[in-house]
């Protein structure tokens, strides 16, 4: 029990130093321009993952504070509210439901993904996820689906309007490699692709961009990341101030004419650094789009 409370104070703390932070930032930080990306078919979105120490409704409202207009939705990592402790998946009741549209829409956001979710072993779980995707407007299910399953998500791909993007844990999850993504959509809809986590494959000892050159004509989304590497590991930085060459997977990314969503997700990082951080992920994101637009 003792733990339990330890965890909770921690995750109060670093809420309360994200949501301390959220207003200077928002003041600061100048108009997006993000006109450029949306030319090319790129939507940037918060992976509500990164806001994980705030409850749903914090991180739409931080969100909407940096200037952006989407957001993925993470079905385990957040409480609905601080007075609901409910997490923000396929599972809520149908008012609860409602209440997340609402927030969004007061919001002036749009929920594009949802993801990382375990769609559980039958066609029966799986459409669950399907249903609570459709009635949420979310375009991409992320997942680490079974290839088993395949045969039955394309169906259900096409019966609901939704995609499957594979995603892309490190080494040795079961997609850790372009090569095994590709092997899982052989024969299968242009619905069903991967979600390329560009931080992970460089965790994993891989060429980012070399992963998304293989994956060409299967991308769905991405949770775009920039890494260095620290200690033992990699840490999460600015996007074009690590190892990723982030300048080079965005203009690969525009030679393919992928149009999708890209999330912006963090693995480390709390209160204003992380704000910062995001804050410069954005800009990065925008003149980078606005140059290779021209």
């Amino acid at each position: 029990m003792g733990m339990t409370l330890t965890a909770r104070g921690r995750s109060s703390v670093l809420a309360a130093a994200l949501l301390a932070a959220l207003p200077a930032l928002a003041a600061a930080a100048p108009a997006r321009d993000d006109a450029a990306a949306e030319k090319l078919g790129w939507r940037l979105s918060m992976a509500s993952y990164t806001l994980r120490a705030l409850p749903f409704t914090e991180a739409v409202d931080a969100t909407a504070g940096l200037g952006l207009k989407y957001i993925d939705i993470h079905p385990y990592a957040m409480a609905f509210s601080r007075e609901n402790p409910a997490k923000t998946n396929h599972d809520l009741p149908a008012d609860m439901k409602e209440q997340m549209k609402a927030k969004l829409k007061a919001a002036g956001l749009r929920a594009v993904s949802y993801g990382m979710v375990k769609l559980g072993d039958t066609e029966e779980s799986a459409r669950k996820v399907f249903a609570f995707a459709k009635e949420m407007g979310v375009e991409n299910v992320v997942c680490e689906a079974k290839p088993g399953q395949m045969a039955m998500l394309d169906t259900l791909t096409a019966e609901y309007g939704v995609n499957i993007a594979l995603h892309n844990h490190p080494k040795p999850s079961i997609y850790w490699d372009a090569d095994t993504v590709l092997k899982a959509c052989e024969g299968r809809g242009k619905r069903i692709g991967a979600c390329a986590d560009t931080g992970h494959w460089q965790r994993s000892g891989l060429d980012p961009l070399d992963c998304l050159k293989r994956l060409e004509g299967r991308i769905v989304s991405f949770h775009f990341k920039d890494v260095v590497e620290q200690g033992k590991g990699w840490t999460d930085v600015p996007w074009g101030t690590g190892k990723s060459n982030v300048k080079g997977m965005l203009a690969e990314v525009k030679r393919q004419g992928v149009r999708g969503v890209v999330s912006i997700e963090y693995e480390h990082g709390t209160g204003q650094a992380l704000l910062d951080d995001i804050a410069k992920c954005i800009r990065f994101f925008d003149e980078t789009a606005a140059e290779l637009a021209k």
